[in-house]
């Protein structure tokens, strides 16, 4: 496999070499569903999507597994601010959740499992370590030792001599007294009054944070995936803690290579709910396309953080996103791009003519050679960019008179365009739908009407016809000034919106 990437573990990048030949088992960190989802778990789906469609469309088979945390602190909280059953709101909120990244044109999981459907995995892997001495009860909650794990802190490179002042601190009085070490974590939390609760061999509860991923992730893909991921405020403590308790039971690497992302970040500060300095998605998808936000997505390398500018109202209310706004330009410059592809007419095609510009020819090459190089999608991009000026230099030699483009030459960037699709996740929607949407939003944005655009029209091409020509572009001027920029050609005068 020609795939590398980076692995945390060691610090630099790698082959991908998957424990079953041509068969990759991807195992994700997926959301806490407290809440609607913002722009850095969307980063998070994006990433992993292409590199699943990656894969796949170089004929690797995908196992890919994403889970949902469906019950947790952060549930429990909330549930009881709205006074709403916890069970019921997370449920509601995964709904949003698997809306809103197939809007954003990721792939649905192979498999997406919650952890309240694998508490009786999680029961007996927490057996097996305390049968191997690896964890402890104190009452009715369950520990890890992390003593017990000769390793921990391999993956954050931490020492656990230097964890011990930090984690005493913030220790509560109880928890010093009944931990071993002040880095021991939950595995088991017994229950409070009011709270939802599992039976267990230690008694009505619930699992720790870090052990359901180890359960689910052992269940779907076995004792050792070929690659986990997350972002990276999961390295320490969640991944570090998930090798721990898992490699003390199997005494091998959970997984072959350990993947992270950056963060989308906010005045260079990481937007998290915690923060409160987070745009949901659905903040966005009110303003741009969801693909914007995707190629967005793209635009930055998925190790590196991703910085995000708006603009706001008065009343503080978020008016503008810059950069998602240059994006979904881009987004339909694409769409533009395979329109005029598609309707150049049968005349203008020389079928019987096979040759292909060697760069064009090249392009898949290209595309696979940057995203097995640690899934680098910007150089993507860039590529793509040098692809659609290729297409519509071809168009506009087509459209002047007499002009040919030669069969397989159109074969070949159909084929370019549709790859895009398959393996960016771009250019899969309908093209006219898009372009329609994104118009009609701007120029409600800019107080008018596409109606009332029509109308003047109108009234410039009656003004022309009784030799007003002055009215004429007087019209046109008006519609220049409202950012409204007026094409005649031999079919007709078309408009479009100059920013």
């Amino acid at each position: 496999m020609a795939l590398r990437l980076h692995d945390t573990l060691i610090d630099r990048v790698i082959p991908v070499e998957p424990r079953e030949p041509g068969h990759v088992r991807l195992y994700v960190c997926g959301p806490t569903v407290y809440d609607e989802p913002h722009l850095g778990h969307l980063r998070s789906c994006i990433v992993y999507d292409v590199l699943v469609r990656h894969l796949r469309e170089h004929g690797t088979r995908v196992t890919y597994v994403r889970n949902i945390t469906d019950v947790d602190d952060k549930i429990l909280r909330r549930a009881a601010e709205r006074n709403e059953a916890p069970a019921a709101l997370a449920e509601r909120y995964t709904e949003v959740y698997q809306r809103t990244v197939q809007r954003a044109g990721c792939l649905a999981p192979d498999v997406e499992p919650k952890v309240t459907e694998h508490l009786q995995e999680i029961c007996a892997l927490i057996e097996r370590l305390i049968a191997r001495g690896a964890a402890y009860v104190v009452d009715s909650d369950v520990y890890f030792q992390v003593s017990a794990f000769a390793t921990y802190g391999k993956l954050s490179h931490r020492k656990l001599s230097d964890m011990e002042a930090g984690a005493s601190g913030r220790m509560s009085e109880d928890e010093s007294a009944r931990k071993r070490h002040p880095a021991d974590f939950a595995l088991w939390k017994a229950a409070k009054p009011g709270e939802p609760s599992w039976p267990s061999p230690w008694g009505p509860g619930r699992p720790g944070w870090h052990i359901e991923c180890s359960a689910m992730c052992m269940k779907h893909l076995g004792d050792s995936c070929d690659v986990h991921g997350g972002g990276l405020d999961l390295v320490f403590p969640h991944h570090e803690n998930e090798i721990a308790q898992s490699e003390a039971l199997t005494d091998q690497a959970l997984s072959r290579v350990w993947m992270h992302h950056g963060f989308v970040e906010v005045n260079k500060e990481k937007m998290s709910k915690s923060l409160g300095n987070f745009f949901t998605a659905g903040d966005c998808f009110r303003l741009v396309e969801p693909e914007a936000v995707r190629y967005f997505m793209l635009t930055c390398h998925y190790r590196a953080p991703l910085h995000l500018d708006w603009n706001e109202d008065a009343a503080g209310q978020v008016t503008h996103f810059p950069q998602i706004e240059e994006c979904e330009r881009r987004v339909e410059y694409l769409y533009a791009t395979r329109l005029r592809l598609v309707a150049i007419p049968e005349e203008r095609i020389e079928r019987g003519d096979v040759r292909v510009d060697p760069e064009l020819r090249g392009f898949a090459g290209r595309l696979r050679e940057v995203l097995d190089d640690d899934l680098n999608m910007p150089v993507a991009l860039a590529a793509v960019a040098e692809l659609l000026k290729r297409v519509n230099d071809a168009c506009d030699v087509a459209s002047r008179k007499k002009g040919k483009i030669g069969g397989a030459t159109l074969e070949a960037m159909q084929a370019a365009l549709a790859l895009i699709g398959r393996v960016l996740g771009l250019g899969l929607d309908d093209g006219q739908a898009l372009l329609s949407r994104v118009r009609t939003r701007r120029v409600v944005a800019l107080g008018l009407s596409e109606a009332a655009i029509e109308a003047k029209i109108q009234q410039r091409i009656d003004a022309r016809r009784a030799r007003d020509f002055a009215g004429a572009d007087a019209i046109r001027d008006e519609l220049l000034a409202l950012g409204v920029e007026l094409m005649d050609s031999p079919n007709g005068t078309t408009w479009r919106l100059t920013h």
